[in-house]
């Protein structure tokens, strides 16, 4: 008997698949609670400032902060594998 090809069980239900995620924490958000911060005192954070700064070409900053702050943002994205 030939072996059989593809995924048995797909299209079935598993329980553990197909969960819902828990919503992660971006390390903005880790950074605003480390700091101590409101969304109103976002723009006017140097701190948040200079991590933003150091960290917008790897990680998620708002895009409205960088817009504030004058950073440039770089729209072409490199992943890996491209």
């Amino acid at each position: 008997m030939a072996k059989r090809r593809g995924n048995p069980n797909w299209g079935k239900f598993n329980r553990n698949n197909d969960a819902p995620q828990a919503p992660t924490v971006t390390e903005f958000e880790q950074t605003v609670k480390k700091f101590q911060l409101q969304p109103d005192q976002y723009v006017r954070s140097t701190n948040l400032r200079e991590w933003a700064l150091r960290n917008k070409s790897t990680r998620y900053v708002p895009e409205f902060l960088l817009k504030v702050w004058g950073f440039e943002i770089d729209s072409t994205l490199d992943f890996a594998g491209d």
